[in-house]
């Protein structure tokens, strides 16, 4: 692989799910009001963090190019534990790179993993469709672009390579939890609100080395029950260790502030949730601590 590192449902349910994530916009949202995410995170405007470097990173594969962001606190001079951060369908958006700017403010190394290359954002729901597809039908692939991105945090100094996590939202949610399936050497993953189906990769007893997190809406119409108590089914009978927690009333999208006007225009059931936003957050932060420990 050639690094350049720059300093500066395969059905219509799975469609369903998509637009649920994203809100069935048209057209890319504007810089921070993407569909799954928002220039507000935890229904607070995401605030300078002075000691946060960011960097854009380029690395090739030798058949692509992969143009993404790291972020790592500065003030910090010792290494840091390593976070990928895996996008919803749009891509490299400005608000997935917020994310990983307050990742970084939590002392972590964080780096937003280019699932499809040249840093893409994509336009509509149908083109963003056909691009995610590509990774529910091959899991394999999903997992080569994620080890890339992972070879990339790990080339950098500040980083310790010894401690490794991701994270994901939505379509990265299912993302983050297949590569725990795959065996990804990991200490855990994070899923927010994302799919549950395995797409014919269940994990395999003792398979799942990473711990991993589940932050569900009990309200989400577009992950039911029945999704829920296989999913259960499959950690268990993988001996996994597994946490899911739900949140009551909350429904899809709930970490999205402007999920609720986008809910409204297009007549999906998804909708911003203060109260589940801000404790999944505080949960997320309670297992990265515990696993890096």
């Amino acid at each position: 692989m050639i690094v350049k590192q720059i300093s500066y449902f395969f059905s219509a349910c799975v469609f369903l799910l998509f637009i649920s994530c994203n809100g069935g916009t048209d057209k890319t949202p504007a810089a921070g009001t993407d569909t799954d995410s928002a220039a507000t995170t935890n229904g607070a405007v995401v605030r300078e963090l002075p000691h946060v470097k960011t960097e854009p990173v380029e690395y090739e594969d030798g058949i692509k190019t992969f143009n993404s962001i790291m972020a790592y606190d500065s003030a910090n001079a010792g290494k840091k534990p390593i976070v990928l951060i895996i996008p919803e369908w749009w891509g490299v958006t400005d608000y997935i790179k917020e994310r990983a700017k307050q990742i970084a403010e939590l002392g972590y190394f964080a780096l937003v993993v280019d699932m499809y290359g040249g840093g893409k954002i994509l336009s509509t729901p149908k083109e963003a469709g056909n691009e995610a597809t590509k990774y529910y039908k091959n899991p394999q692939l999903a997992q080569e672009r994620f080890d890339n991105a992972l070879a990339i945090a790990k080339s950098y100094p500040q980083a310790d390579t010894s401690k490794i996590a991701a994270i994901g939202y939505c379509f990265g949610g299912t993302m983050a939890l297949n590569m725990a399936r795959l065996g990804e050497s990991l200490k855990g993953v994070v899923s927010f609100h994302g799919g549950l189906e395995n797409y014919g990769i269940t994990a395999r007893k003792g398979g799942i080395i990473p711990s991993v997190l589940v932050l569900n809406g009990d309200a989400d119409s577009f992950v039911p029950v029945s999704a829920v108590n296989e999913f259960k089914k499959e950690m268990e009978a993988a001996n996994a260790n597994m946490q899911f927690i739900g949140y009551p009333n909350a429904k899809h999208a709930f970490t999205n502030p402007g999920a609720t006007a986008i809910g409204e225009k297009f007549k999906l059931d998804i909708k911003y949730d203060e109260a589940a936003d801000k404790a999944s957050w505080e949960e997320m932060k309670k297992f990265l601590a515990k696993i890096f420990s």
